[in-house]
């Protein structure tokens, strides 16, 4: 892996706006990251208002942390993708 442990990395995930996916981005990725900040969460709404994305910037620990956390978001119905 390219990365140097421990790193700043972004997670973005995006979903419809209706589904307060804000905070189950922060639950899911507090399940691997328990000491997340509230200022590490960014969201933005599309241009129409219909879908969100969430950004939440960890300070990762390993490529197993990074591997964990994409697999929980990506199995929950409220996220469409997770980058």
């Amino acid at each position: 892996s390219p990365l140097k442990f421990p790193c700043v990395f972004p997670i973005k995930a995006m979903g419809k706006s209706n589904c307060k996916l804000d905070m189950i981005v922060v639950e899911i990725v507090r399940r691997h990251v328990p000491d997340l900040g509230e200022g590490a969460i960014k969201t933005r709404a599309s241009r129409t208002g219909n879908y969100l994305s969430v950004t939440a910037t960890i300070t990762a620990t390993s490529r197993e942390q990074l591997d964990a956390i994409y697999p929980d978001l990506v199995d929950c119905e409220a996220v469409i993708m997770a980058r």
